[in-house]
C-alpha cells in the first residue's frame, strides 16, 4: 500500500499484485493506512487508485475460500466488513479512481468512497453469483445508490457494466476518456479549494439523511449550519466574494 500527498489531497494506491486481489494481508494494510488518514486533520479529499496494476481491483482471492469455510467470519467476513466501514466513514470526501477493472470485492473497496471514476472501456460489477457466492456490503450498498430493481439485476445475473452503462445508472460519477486517476485528481483538487467544515459537514448529512426521520436529519441540519456560521471559513468566503478573490480556507 502507497499512499502520497499532493498538498491538501491524499492517494492511497493499492499495491496487492498485478490484480490487487482482497487477501487479509491486503485489508490489514488498507485498514492502517485508513486509520491514519482518519486522524489527519489537513487533509481535504483522498483519492483510492490501483496503482500500477491491470485492476482498480479484481476481488476476492478464491484461494483463501476453502481454508476459511467454517470460520468465514471469524477469518475474513467480520474483518473485511471492519475495514470497509472504516473506509467509508472517512470524515473528508473520497474518490476512487478506477483505471481498470473493479470486481466483487474490489467494487465494494470503490462504493465505500462517495465518488466513482471509471475509465472509458473499463468494466466494474459484482460477479459473485457466477461462483455461488455473495457481495453482502456490496449489495446493501449499491442498493442505496441504484435502487433495488438494478440491484437485484446486478447481483442475480453477476453481469459486467461497461462505463456507459455504470454512469446512466448512477454507479458512478465521472466517466473518463483517458485516465481515471488524473480525472480524480482535477476533482480532488476542486473540493480541496471549497470550503472544508462545508464538506465535512454535508458528508455527514448526507449520510446521516438515509437513515434517520426528516425531522431528526433537519434538526442535524441546523446543528451543521450553525457551526457553519461559527467558523472563520464562512466569514472568509463572504469578504474573498466582495474583494472578488479566490477564498484562503483555514478549516477552522
Amino acid at each position: 500500500m502507497q499512499t502520497t500527498r499532493r498538498g491538501t489531497v491524499a492517494e492511497i494506491a493499492l499495491a496487492a499484485g498485478p490484480l490487487n486481489l482482497v487477501t487479509r494481508a491486503m485489508l490489514r494494510e488498507l485498514n492502517r493506512v485508513v486509520c491514519e488518514l482518519a486522524l489527519a486533520q489537513d487533509i481535504r479529499c483522498v483519492i483510492l487508485h490501483g496503482g500500477d496494476a491491470r485492476a482498480f481491483c479484481a476481488g476476492s482471492d478464491i484461494r483463501e475460500f476453502g481454508p476459511i469455510r467454517h470460520d468465514a467470519s471469524e477469518q475474513k467476513i467480520l474483518f473485511e466488513d471492519m475495514v470497509l466501514r472504516n473506509l467509508a466513514r472517512l470524515r473528508m470526501p473520497t474518490i476512487a479512481a478506477m483505471d481498470g477493472p473493479a470486481f466483487g470485492g474490489g467494487f465494494e473497496l470503490a462504493l465505500c468512497c462517495d465518488l466513482r471514476v471509471l475509465r472509458r472501456g473499463v468494466s466494474i460489477g459484482l460477479p459473485e453469483s457466477h461462483l455461488g457466492g455473495l457481495a453482502g456490503n456490496g449489495a446493501v450498498r449499491v442498493t442505496r445508490l441504484i435502487g433495488p430493481a438494478r440491484a437485484k439485476q446486478m447481483l442475480f445475473t453477476g453481469q459486467q457494466i461497461d462505463a456507459e452503462r455504470a454512469l446512466d445508472w448512477g454507479l458512478v460519477n465521472f466517466v473518463a476518456d483517458t485516465s481515471a486517476l488524473d480525472m480524480a485528481r482535477a476533482v480532488a483538487d476542486t473540493i480541496g479549494a471549497r470550503g472544508p467544515i462545508s464538506n465535512l459537514l454535508a458528508k455527514e448529512l448526507v449520510e446521516h439523511s438515509q437513515d434517520e426521520p426528516l425531522d431528526a436529519g433537519l434538526l442535524r441540519s441546523t446543528i451543521a449550519q450553525q457551526k457553519i456560521f461559527d467558523s472563520d471559513d464562512l466569514q472568509e468566503g463572504a469578504v474573498a466574494f466582495f474583494q472578488k478573490r479566490a477564498p484562503v480556507f483555514s478549516g477552522r
